[in-house]
């Protein structure tokens, strides 16, 4: 079923085996337009914009994802099953739960803890645990150490709830040694780990829930690059 209800590519070959997945899709254009040559847009449907084209003679694609895990499993699943897509990495914005997790320090999540219901669907006997593929995380820090950037690689939260009606609800997780919360990296691992292809989440900490210091929305659109890069090298 190509296109797809949500995706406009009418061909596999319109868009790359790795894809950058920004939550807002005004962040994939900001990559496209910088970081990219030879771009060519595949998809603008529901205003979630998705370009491909070359980084570094590499052919790589861009889209946003949307905010929470519904957005994100609808886009992965996509194009999982039905554009052949390999790699998939999540870039996006995220809160701390740690003192020593500073505002615009890059985090690596190596697992994904959730408060959502998404892997009810798979009818386990048990709890699962979403984690990254090894192969992206490995290659991930590997470049961000050739860069000169600090990362820090650990466990983040994905959670369905933006606006908590208990609003120290984050601390117990942070007890547990949680670094980050963002809203979507579960349903992408889970995603990819039941179709047996790589996913990983970068994340520009953009506010403390420790320290209640935050970034403005145009700092999270236009100048989280180094988590950029290190995905783009990535493809």
């Amino acid at each position: 079923m190509i296109p797809t209800p949500h995706i406009a590519a009418t061909n596999k070959n319109e868009i790359a085996e790795t894809v950058l997945l920004p939550g807002d899709p005004l962040r994939a254009k900001f990559i496209a337009d910088n970081f990219l040559e030879d771009v060519a847009q595949f998809n603008g449907t529901r205003g979630m914009l998705g370009y491909t084209g070359t980084y570094k003679g590499k052919r790589i694609s861009v889209m946003g994802s949307g905010m929470g895990m519904p957005s994100i499993g609808i886009y992965s699943y996509e194009l999982i099953h039905f554009y052949g897509v390999k790699n998939l990495i999540r870039i996006g914005s995220c809160g701390s739960l740690q003192e020593h997790v500073k505002i615009r320090d890059v985090i690596i999540g190596m697992g994904a803890c959730t408060n959502s219901n998404f892997a009810s669907q798979y009818e386990l006997p048990g709890t699962y645990a979403p984690i990254a593929s090894w192969e992206l995380l490995e290659k991930a820090v590997h470049v961000a150490k050739e860069k000169g950037t600090e990362v820090k690689v650990g466990n983040i939260l994905s959670s369905d709830i933006f606006y908590d009606a208990v609003p120290d609800a984050w601390k117990k997780w942070a007890a547990m040694g949680v670094m980050g919360v963002e809203m979507e990296a579960a349903a992408l691992y889970m995603n990819a780990a039941k179709a047996g292809v790589n996913a990983l989440c970068i994340l520009t900490v953009s506010d403390s829930l420790v320290t209640h210091e935050a970034t403005t929305a145009e700092e999270r659109q236009n100048t989280f690059t180094k988590m950029m890069e290190i995905a783009l090298e990535l493809a």
